[in-house]
């Protein structure tokens, strides 16, 4: 990470509840983040939750989100929670953590 400020940037932190474990979440939502251009990462929760935390615009995250309520088709997704931050450092890329 880098230090980076820039004000059209936000840092979004997403989870995702439900059926969204064993069944290619966090890569569907890595798959849509780097094709919108999204810098963060996505993990597992030890509670069966997915996070994820991502920077970019405010609309593209928003799709991002969007996405997430959508998940791939195995999943099923019952609600993603989230909260806006302030973009203090930067990510480079968007990768999938254990």
């Amino acid at each position: 990470m880098t230090a980076f400020r820039n004000n059209n940037r936000k840092r979004v932190v997403a989870i995702s509840e439900g059926k969204v474990q064993s069944v290619g979440y966090r890569a569907f939502c890595a798959d849509h983040a780097l094709r919108l251009g999204v810098s963060g990462y996505v993990q597992n929760l030890p509670d069966g939750r997915v996070k994820l935390v991502g920077i970019a615009d405010e609309a593209t995250l928003r799709q991002m989100i969007d996405f997430m309520r959508l998940g791939p088709s195995f999943a099923h997704v019952k609600d993603v929670v989230f909260r806006w931050e302030e973009v203090e450092t930067e990510f480079e890329g968007f990768e999938i953590k254990l």
